[in-house]
């Protein structure tokens, strides 16, 4: 049975998990710096402020401008809107500033390498970094 690609769209519509047209095919891989050791059960808590250390180092999540929805979508079930919303509220509750915005995944990537404690996320594996997780 083949299943038509406009009923995958209304399905994923219907279901409310809807990303921007093109956004379901992108791959996300979330990479960190060398240094870092997380697991992918903590790429939620470190992109929302929750976890900001792994052992003796500092987290620095970082986003991916051409890849946050699929990301957002994908690793956090969130949309933007939502995730903007909760830094608002972390950023005056905690004084925890949101991950910077990076225009692509080769700003995202030489940031992490350059960066300790740096995590992201990218659309393919880039050498020099540990894999976190792909989505």
């Amino acid at each position: 049975m083949k299943i038509s690609p406009k009923l995958v769209a209304a399905l994923l519509l219907a279901g409310g998990g809807a990303l921007p047209p093109g956004a379901w095919a992108q791959q996300v891989v979330v990479i960190a710096n060398p240094g870092v050791q997380v697991g992918a059960g903590d790429i939620g808590d470190i992109f929302l402020g929750e976890k900001q250390f792994a052992g003796s180092v500092k987290l620095v999540p970082v986003d991916n401008a051409g890849l946050q929805a699929a990301f957002l979508s994908k690793a956090m079930n969130m949309d933007a809107n939502k995730y903007n919303g909760r830094w608002v509220k972390k950023s005056f509750r905690d004084g925890v500033n949101p991950p910077p915005l990076k225009s692509g995944d080769a700003e995202v990537t030489e940031y992490v390498k350059r960066t300790p404690g740096a995590v992201g996320y990218v659309g393919s594996v880039p050498a020099g970094v540990t894999v976190v997780n792909k989505y």
